[in-house]
């Protein structure tokens, strides 16, 4: 098997080059900001993503740990890939919905969500507020207006949509994030959204993470765009290429995109390029079909040392409060999983729960029947 590296796209794009080909940052290598850097980007934003991305950097390699353990049956990590999530989270309002793909649940952890709570839907377990019955790495919160996606790659944007035009339709106040992978542009619901949104003109912004890889398949396999972001031209939705591993720049190119969509003008197409620097889940293993070489080529490009490097220019961060944070991110995350870890099996008679809004006679009746059976012992009670 011939394994074909990645090409790393160019940073610096004249401004001749179409926004759907060229690839905006804000975010230099050496931690500088861009003249044209938007005035929103305070140093206390820059500093406050560094916090989520950091923390969900340090999430992941722990659950990652306990997978392998045992101790949960599956997680898909984000490792490399935080900025979109984190910058997305950073640009929404209280009132946005989200819809997200497998690896932008975080947003619910920006926009407040407990990291217990997050954590409990991993374990399925009595404090998990989808009551055990998504698998893991599937997060939902009405709190945080955040719809869980179904595995079934797509579908979430036809959902999505459908939500900005009920939002049109009702004069809310309301935008919609809609994410996507690059795999998923091959999806007809990808094609389905696009095409809706672009005629109605609905307030809502379809981001496309690029991470080069549909689990295994790169995108000259799939594609013969140019870009994944010049899609949008055919549905007549504005589409542009961002950095995806600079935090400052998805924030700036999502807060527009949302802005643009509260003031009735329609949707957006973002495609922010990015990486995923490890597995595409615990049941996967990259080797087989990359080599290291190409991922340490991205990770010299890696979105929490990259704004590290930006908070240490500005004299925001030395190594004692890198090292001070982690360690209290890490004490968090440590308690967090604790709470989630000892909570309770959801209840069996949840089972009849969210079924209709009242109960029917006849799952009441099944319901008092499975009440009637005691429950089968623990495993390994050696009852």
């Amino acid at each position: 098997m011939v394994l074909v590296p990645v090409v790393l796209p160019p940073t610096n794009v004249s401004d001749d080059v179409a926004p759907d080909l060229g690839l905006f940052s804000l975010l230099r290598e050496d931690g500088s900001l861009a003249p044209a850097a938007d005035p929103s980007i305070t140093p206390e934003l820059a500093w406050q993503a560094y916090r989520y991305i950091k923390q969900l950097r340090l999430l992941d390699a722990r659950m990652i740990l306990l997978q392998r353990q045992g101790r949960v049956g599956f997680y898909g990590a984000c490792t490399g890939q935080e900025a979109t999530p984190i910058g997305t989270g950073l640009a929404l309002a209280t009132q946005d919905w989200v819809y997200p793909a497998l690896r932008e649940s975080s947003v619910m952890l920006v926009r407040g969500l407990s990291l217990s709570t997050y954590l409990c839907q991993v374990f399925g377990n009595a404090g998990d507020l989808l009551k055990g019955r998504q698998m893991p790495s599937h997060m939902s919160a009405r709190e945080v207006h955040q719809v869980s996606w179904g595995s079934c790659i797509g579908t979430q944007l036809p959902q999505a949509v459908g939500t900005a035009w009920a939002a049109k339709l009702r004069g809310d106040d309301v935008a919609v994030v809609g994410f996507i992978g690059d795999g998923g542009t091959s999806e007809p619901d990808f094609h389905n959204a696009m095409n809706f949104a672009g005629v109605y003109k609905v307030p809502c912004v379809i981001v496309c993470q690029n991470n080069q890889f549909a689990i295994s398949v790169r995108p000259d396999r799939q594609t013969a765009s140019q870009t994944y972001a010049v899609k949008g031209r055919a549905y007549g939705v504005p589409s542009l290429r961002i950095d995806g591993n600079d935090v400052l720049a998805v924030y700036h190119a999502v807060s527009r995109a949302l802005a643009r969509a509260r003031r009735g003008e329609g949707a957006t197409f973002i495609e922010a390029v990015t990486y995923r620097i490890g597995a595409h889940s615990t049941s996967d293993d990259p080797s087989r079909y990359r080599q290291q070489e190409e991922v340490d080529a991205w990770l010299a490009r890696d979105p929490l040392q990259r704004l590290r490097r930006h908070l240490v220019k500005t004299g925001q961060l030395d190594d004692a409060r890198d090292e001070a944070l982690e360690a209290e991110l890490n004490a968090a995350i440590g308690l967090a999983i604790h709470e989630a870890e000892t909570q309770p099996m959801p209840a069996r008679e949840t089972l009849f729960d969210d079924v209709y809004a009242e109960l029917p006679w006849h799952l009441k009746e099944q319901r008092d029947e499975l009440l009637k059976t005691p429950p089968a012992p623990p495993q390994g009670s050696g009852h």
